[in-house]
């Protein structure tokens, strides 16, 4: 007999061949090996280990730091620069520049729409707006930090943004940041600045619970390595210091790394450096280098025990478990595999007792509540859009303006209903067909979708009648986009001609304050703009349709149809 039969006779003797063995004696002695291999590791290089834990930790802190302090900027940038684009504010910088009457009220106006966002905007100590010469205009708050030098008012004339470096506030004892955004016309012709000065202190109160235990601090500094912020200290006292240029230049050079420094008194610090990307600043975290030490005993003796205790158990309960398992639960995987690809339509096995079995029946349960959705999602979308043209129902638009009806007259806060009819439609349809008719509403429904915001609610009333709501619009604002789409569709090529609209415009609550009444003002409109000739937009509340009895408007919506 060879020796390979006589070890072959000797593991059938033990039974090392069968499956739940070969489990069982496969996790022992990988978790004996990894036991041992760890133990070594943990005992020779436990320092080491630790090290790179807390490097790792620090990384972590930094680059969480870094990102929220570029989302913190990126926020106030872009509340700034939504503050500055409206209508309004170049209208009244161009007016407030001008000599004269108007010049008065566009500065009256600027002060006013200031006054109105600064309330909405915590943590801004000063808003103002300056001329195309960088000399301040109007302001609200304090006005420190807003005079603008030539070079970076020339900056401002491409660039969409200025970043200024925080600096102690001492009229408000905080730390403070200003923010200038540039005032365009329409056609992009530079008007001026808008400029906010904002304190740290929600910057710094996110650093302090990013940086959690008191053994570890979290500070931004500049690229020259000055402190602007940090988690720990008084704020004046952390602006009036910086790093070393050694210390500075080697966290540059090992950006994301764990180094060791030292510190004023002599400290020991492991830090590591995240560069902020969008600005020149770089966030710094820091910990005691002894924090590593003294965490190294315990970290090592509770690894040993978890690693025995792993080692036993594994040993118990894996020659027990390792048949049972198996079978069930590859037929399991496989058909997890294909719900997770979205094969809805998979079975599963016949589930058993046990673990196996109750996971079985989970995911059974799962599918066909996902079925459910899935079907449940296609019958409110159906019960809410109209087929045609996939806009918002009639039945939807009620109801989101009966909900903004209330919402509008508790925040006291406006916005207005546009109701827009395509012009000769019938003829339209009698002359190229049905199909025709139903192509062209589906391409004037897609203008309507293109040129509102995402937050309005497009709706087809009914035939050709299209409404849109325009949350927190004023009816100048409305008119002005009621004007584009009557353009748009007037120059849209519908495949067998040219179709335009007329447009009604109401606003809540001068023209009505239920969502009946916001109609009947808007239809009014549109017939006005019928009777004028088509192809127009009228705005209720330069008319006179409403006071008119109801004998009258009925007979003019006959004459305008």
């Amino acid at each position: 007999m060879s020796v390979s039969e006589k070890i072959a006779r000797s593991l059938r003797t033990l039974r090392v061949d069968t499956m739940r063995t070969k489990f069982v004696v496969f996790t022992v002695l990988a978790t004996l090996f990894s036991t041992l291999t760890m133990t070594f590791v943990l005992y020779g290089r436990s320092k080491r280990a630790l090290s790179d834990r807390l490097g790792s930790e620090l990384g972590g802190l930094s680059s969480e730091a870094a990102r929220e302090t570029g989302a913190w900027v990126d926020q106030r940038v872009y509340d700034l620069r939504l503050r500055a684009a409206p209508y309004v504010v170049s209208d009244n910088v161009a007016r407030a520049v001008a000599n004269g009457r108007g010049g008065t009220q566009g500065l009256t106006r600027l002060r006013d729409y200031l006054n109105a966002i600064r309330q909405n905007l915590p943590g801004h100590e000063g808003l103002a707006i300056l001329d195309v010469d960088g000399q301040l205009l109007t302001n609200s708050g304090s006005r420190t930090g807003f005079r603008l030098s030539a070079d970076r008012l020339n900056n401002l004339r491409t660039r969409d943004v200025l970043i200024g470096d925080p600096f102690w506030d001492a009229g408000t004892n905080k730390a403070a940041i200003v923010l200038v955004v540039p005032i365009r016309r329409d056609d992009g012709l530079f008007l001026g600045a808008m400029g906010a000065k904002i304190n740290l202190d929600d910057m710094r109160d996110t650093l302090q619970l990013l940086a959690g235990s008191a053994f570890r601090s979290i500070y931004i500094v500049t690229e020259q390595g000055h402190v602007l912020l940090s988690s720990a200290g008084n704020p004046a006292d952390v602006m009036k210091t910086a790093l070393t240029e050694t210390s500075t230049r080697e966290l540059v050079e090992r950006e994301g790394r764990p180094v060791m420094q030292s510190r004023e008194g002599g400290s020991e610090v492991a830090a590591v450096l995240r560069r902020i990307p969008q600005l020149h600043w770089a966030a710094v975290a820091e910990a005691p280098r002894s924090e590593a030490t003294r965490e190294a005993s315990a970290l090592r003796t509770q690894t040993v025990l978890l690693l025995f205790a792993l080692f036993v158990g594994i040993g118990l309960l894996t020659f027990g478990v390792g048949l049972v398992i198996t079978r069930p639960l590859d037929r399991l995987t496989e058909a997890a595999a294909r719900v997770a690809s979205g094969d809805l339509s998979a079975e599963f096995p016949a589930g058993g007792s046990g673990e196996v079995g109750y996971l079985t029946r989970a995911f059974t349960t799962i599918v066909s509540r996902l079925r459910e959705r899935e079907s449940q999602g296609e019958l409110e979308k159906l019960s809410v859009t109209d087929p045609l043209t996939g806009l918002y129902n009639r039945r939807h638009l009620m109801g989101t303006l009966a909900s903004e009806v209330q919402r509008s007259r508790r925040l006291r806060r406006s916005f207005s209903v546009l109701l827009a009819d395509v012009d000769k439609f019938k003829q339209y349809n009698d002359s190229h067909g049905h199909l025709a008719g139903d192509a062209a509403l589906v391409k004037i429904a897609e203008i309507f979708r293109k040129t509102t915001r995402a937050v309005d609610c497009v709706a087809r009333y009914g035939g050709e009648e299209f409404v849109v709501m325009l949350l927190e619009c004023p009816i100048a604002t409305a008119a002005l986009v009621a004007e584009r789409i009557r353009t748009r569709i007037a120059e849209q090529d519908l495949g067998e001609g040219k179709l335009t609209v007329s447009i009604g415009l109401a606003e809540y609550p001068d023209g009505g304050d239920t969502p009946e009444e916001l109609i009947a003002t808007a239809d009014a409109a549109m017939y006005q703009a019928k009777s004028s000739g088509r192809n127009q937009v009228v705005v209720a509340g330069v008319m006179q349709e409403r006071t008119q009895p109801a004998e009258k408007k009925s007979r003019r919506k006959k004459e305008a149809i």
